[in-house]
């Protein structure tokens, strides 16, 4: 049972809810523009939201953001949900970040309310209690960067991805966690340099500073990346679930802290795992010589 820890640091909602909806993208038949589906076979637990909003290479619109958003929530409350994968429907994109088509109808005060939903969607990514991976094919700009940032892991396909907070080249500023997330994936001066200039990288390049996990070379599907991104996500599955969500607490709210508090945290995380079924068998696994069968309790 997970209640020990003080509110703000317990994982989100462990408990069985949501069953993976699948979703259409054609608006015109009262379809929506994600689509949620539960894997199977060597893939079960692996849940992928994919993004499929074609004639606007998958921008950040009021629909689709408002469509994320439902998903995290319904998702969240999944404990059959062990990685969460964010993929695109759309070949050669990921998300081409806001829709300035649609900003440019809003007024000022519509402009503040929508930046800060982003900023909410790219929040609840963050804080989702499941490992995410951002499998980025195509160009991740803007606020598509900033929803890759927001994963815990990203992979891109070496040549055809192109990575870049590309807001100064519009007038803008990041402005979906984008100036606080950088920062902490790549140290500040490099942050500074990408956001100021503006420039975009290949896979390739990402991979040498270290903005995403792994890089593949892409192949004629132009999906070699989502295909990298569920075998990383086949390795964290056979992990015990419990403790790979509270490793992942440990590190995000220790980071936010000193490293004495970031110990204090840890040590919370470490003892809320003690009593679960997961680290007995783990420890009986261990002195028997066998693979251990974790079910998540």
């Amino acid at each position: 049972m997970l209640y020990a820890l003080p509110r703000a640091l317990r994982p989100q909602h462990l408990c069985k809810g949501l069953l993976a909806r699948s979703y259409t993208s054609d608006r015109a038949a009262g379809g929506l523009e994600i689509q949620v589906r539960a894997l199977e076979g060597p893939d079960q637990a692996i849940t992928e939201i994919l993004m499929n909003r074609p004639r606007a290479r998958n921008a950040l619109g009021n629909i689709l953001v408002g469509e994320l958003l439902e998903a995290l929530a319904q998702l969240r409350e999944d404990r059959q949900v062990r990685v969460l994968l964010f993929r695109s429907g759309v070949k050669g994109v990921f998300c081409a970040g806001a829709d300035l088509k649609e900003r440019e109808q809003m007024s000022e005060a519509e402009v503040g309310v929508f930046v800060q939903r982003l900023q909410g969607l790219m929040n609840e990514i963050a804080d989702f209690p499941a490992p995410t991976i951002a499998a980025v094919d195509g160009f991740a700009l803007g606020g598509g960067l900033e929803l890759a940032l927001a994963c815990d892991l990203r992979v891109a396909a070496a040549s055809s991805a192109v990575m870049g907070l590309i807001e100064t080249t519009r007038g803008l500023l990041p402005g979906a966690g984008g100036t606080q997330r950088l920062p902490r994936c790549l140290g500040v001066a490099l942050a500074k340099e990408l956001i100021f200039t503006g420039r975009r990288l290949s896979g390739t390049e990402a991979l040498a500073i270290g903005l995403v996990n792994h890089t593949v070379d892409q192949n004629k599907e132009g999906n070699a990346a989502y295909h990298r991104a569920r075998t990383l996500a086949q390795e964290i599955l056979p992990q015990a679930p419990i403790a790979v969500r509270l490793g992942k607490l440990a590190i995000d709210r220790g980071m936010e802290v000193d490293i004495a508090s970031g110990m204090a945290i840890e040590g919370m995380c470490y003892a809320q795992n003690i009593p679960t079924q997961d680290r007995l068998e783990g420890m009986a696994a261990f002195r028997e010589k066998r693979s251990p069968k974790f079910v998540g309790e």
